[in-house]
């Protein structure tokens, strides 16, 4: 019986040890959040914007406070709120209150109780309280996450034989421009919100980043500062954006403001203070986020694109880029993964210049106008690329993937990748631009329309009719008009004292690009014409007008002349000084050789100038009381411009179709009673439909009237006097 009652107690000791040792096992919690502001490692102290380490508790690696590994605030491990490393209330290792590991109380995207996908209290996908595939309660208790082996390389671990795989979804935005409401040429990001929000239920683990050009294009972005996208962005969880160069029209404050309304950060590995020689406070060069068993680093670089800024919107900065570009993002690459990186992805403002449709190649050469080959040997895994507004799927010579979504809210770029989260080799499973054809039909999303809803006292004016654009406008049309205008302020404000020889420079419209015919609201023109580039007037020498802009082969500069200037065109002499007027960008660009003598009223840009045009009346047309140019005076007009340039002011013609028009674009010669003949390149209806859309078509012998623009054409030898693009009006 003694026998038998000691061997209960042996019994009954083995099964209580056994008890105290399960209770002590740690949990691993969620593995969704962002490590630290900036990339840095759990826990550690100090604050550095290169992504080193960072953290508000300044504790040692998996502390609250400072107190003991795991712990909550000074508990003892397990305890507390905080209570085993990565338990607790959705916390990562090493976490207070719902921290990530290095931060502070929830502060960075991914952080929090819950606020981010991967994070949180298991509302999203991939969070939870060990919801996620080898994670928490379901976590095989002889290996914790972090601690697995795949020695045998066959993606189980070798100690749990649970799998090391980890699949993640990535989906890039690019060049957007501002794009936020539906347009008639494309879908707003309400239907894309609703798209990714999707993707965050049905896909395992998702990212969302940015890779720039995303605030300036339109009145709800331009008009809110680009603040109604960052907290737009803020909603969806972005991880990073990566700053492009048209986050520098509105200046550096600009960035400032919107960086202290992100909950992401930006990225710019490579953008420096041109004082201290050091990165830019407001740019960081990568950050670290956390999906599952794998961390992830990426690194966010502008292309060398400067010279596309206006120069005095970045006079206080420069960029480093070709080799020391390269060396910067190496040396990063080698600090995340010593930070224990599992994958690397590279953000670039920068591209390749061509669309591709579907999976292809690039060339070593080809890459080289914007990007290191040598990136691809072990340093980046993964390159989403942006600026060029290019669609296309590209690997290159080390079997690394580029991608870019196009531009513009046109698609965006979708990564599929499966990575071993132990050795890090990883294969792409799915590469494709999504286009807004798939998303451009969902539900608007609530949260975005909300935002619309928060700024629209700001918004609504741009949306109230300016007037009636009888016919539409091309974008060149356009860009003379702007032209014309230029030289018309001018002549208005510094006409008396000065001699100006012409109106105008590097002018080229945005997205839509054209001017449909119809009423025209403001917001019409803020999205063709979005640059706050003031007006200038410049002193020039001859040299650099007749090279820069009246023989300039760049076909973006345009030129409008008045009475001065088309007496002078073409006898120009290199070394007087001429007088012309300009927007701030073609007067900073140094190779013009301008030199700034008085500015014009602050805040008015072209699109103000276009605006009180319209409101004019100048560009409805009206069927009464034509006053008519003949055609021979068009001739005189057209003689007297400079080559390539047109009128600013439109003229009202009446001829007979001398022999049948052009059966596309319905070029034609008129000619009137006395043998005097105009040829007409282009026509169009007042709807703005083209001759070969028109239910009614002039034909040869048909009398009709037609309203225009006199334009000089110069092509060689070649020299023909032409009303380009004309509305027509009546056929007699």
């Amino acid at each position: 019986m003694k026998k038998i009652i000691a061997l209960i107690l042996i019994i009954s000791c083995l099964l209580s040890t056994v008890a105290l040792l399960s209770s002590c096992q740690p949990e691993v919690g969620n593995n969704g959040g962002n490590i630290g502001d900036n990339g840095g490692n759990g826990g550690s102290s100090g604050e550095n914007t290169d992504g080193d380490n960072d953290g508000e508790n300044g504790g040692n690696p998996g502390s609250g406070e400072g107190d003991n590994p795991g712990s909550g605030e000074g508990d003892n491990p397990g305890s507390g709120e905080g209570d085993n490393p990565g338990s607790g209330e959705g916390d990562n290792p090493g976490s207070g209150e719902g921290d990530n590991p290095g931060s502070g109380e929830g502060d960075n995207p991914g952080s929090g109780e819950g606020d981010n996908p991967g994070s949180g209290e298991g509302d999203n996908p991939g969070s939870g309280e060990g919801d996620n595939p080898g994670s928490g309660d379901d976590n095989n208790p002889d290996c914790n996450v972090g601690d697995h082996l795949d020695n045998d390389n066959n993606e189980f671990c070798d100690l749990c034989g649970k799998t090391v795989i980890v699949v993640i979804d990535f989906y890039v935005l690019n060049d957007l421009h501002g794009k936020f409401c539906d347009t008639d040429n494309q879908p707003g990001v309400d239907e894309l919100a609703t798209y990714l929000n999707n993707k965050n239920i049905t896909d395992d683990y998702t990212v969302f980043l940015s890779s720039g050009d995303i605030w300036q294009g339109t009145a709800e972005s331009n008009l809110t500062g680009g603040k109604i996208l960052t907290e737009w962005m803020n909603g969806l969880g972005f991880v990073s954006m990566t700053i492009g160069n048209h986050e520098y029209d509105w200046g550096e404050q600009a960035i400032k403001d919107n960086l202290a309304v992100a909950e992401f950060p930006f990225l710019a590995i490579n953008v420096y203070d041109s004082d201290t020689n050091k990165r830019v406070d407001y740019a960081t060069p990568s950050i670290m986020i956390q999906r599952g068993d794998l961390t992830i680093g990426i690194i966010g670089a502008i292309g060398d694109c400067y010279s596309s800024i206006s120069s005095d919107k970045v006079e206080d900065v420069y960029f480093k880029v070709g080799d020391e570009l390269t060396e910067l993002v190496k040396a990063e690459s080698q600090r995340l993964r010593s930070a224990g990186a599992d994958l690397i992805v590279y953000s670039l403002h920068d591209g390749y210049g061509q669309s591709k449709y579907g999976e292809g190649s690039i060339s070593n050469s080809a890459l080289a106008a914007y990007y290191d080959i040598e990136l691809s040997d072990g340093y980046v895994d993964l390159v989403f690329e942006a600026h060029s507004h290019q669609s296309y799927i590209l690997r290159d010579s080390e079997d690394v993937y580029h991608l870019q979504g196009g531009g513009e809210n046109s698609g965006i770029s979708h990564v599929e990748i499966r990575v071993n989260s132990v050795n890090g080799q990883n294969s792409v499973t799915e590469a494709e631009i999504v286009s807004s054809s798939s998303y451009s039909g969902l539900e608007d999303d609530p949260a975005t329309e909300a935002l619309e809803d928060k700024y629209k006292d700001i918004i609504e004016y741009a949306y109230t009719p300016l007037g009636v654009v009888s016919r539409t406008m091309s974008d060149s049309e356009v860009e003379d008009i702007v032209a014309g205008l230029y030289l018309e302020a001018g002549i208005e404000r510094w006409g008396n004292d000065y001699d100006i020889v012409l109106g105008g420079g590097y002018l080229k419209t945005r997205s839509p690009y054209d001017l449909s015919a119809g009423k025209i609201k403001y917001a019409d023109l803020l999205s063709l014409l979005p640059f706050d580039n003031g007006l200038v007037l410049c002193s020039v020498t001859g040299y650099n007008l007749s090279r820069r802009f009246i023989n300039t082969s760049n076909s973006d500069y345009h030129c409008a002349y008045g009475d001065y200037g088309s007496s002078v065109v073409g006898n120009i002499q290199n070394s007087k000084i001429y007088y012309v007027v300009v927007d701030t960008y073609t007067a900073f660009y140094s190779p013009n050789g301008l030199t700034i003598v008085d500015y014009y009223d602050e805040g008015v840009y072209a699109r103000d100038l276009f605006a009180d045009a319209i409101k004019e009346g100048r560009y409805e047309v009206k069927h009464d009381d034509y006053t008519f140019t003949s055609i021979k005076d068009a001739n005189i007009i057209g003689s007297g411009l400079g080559n390539n340039q047109a009128t600013a002011e439109y003229h009202y013609i009446k001829g007979t179709v001398k022999s049948a028009p052009n059966s596309t674009y319905g070029n034609l010669y008129l000619v009137d009673e006395d043998g005097n003949e105009i040829y007409v390149y282009g026509l169009y209806d007042t709807e703005g439909k083209r001759y070969d859309k028109m239910a009614n078509k002039p034909q040869a012998g048909d009398t009709i009237i037609v309203y225009s623009t006199i334009y000089k054409y110069v092509y060689g030898s070649t020299v023909t006097v032409e009303l380009k693009n004309a509305t027509l009006l009546e056929i007699e």
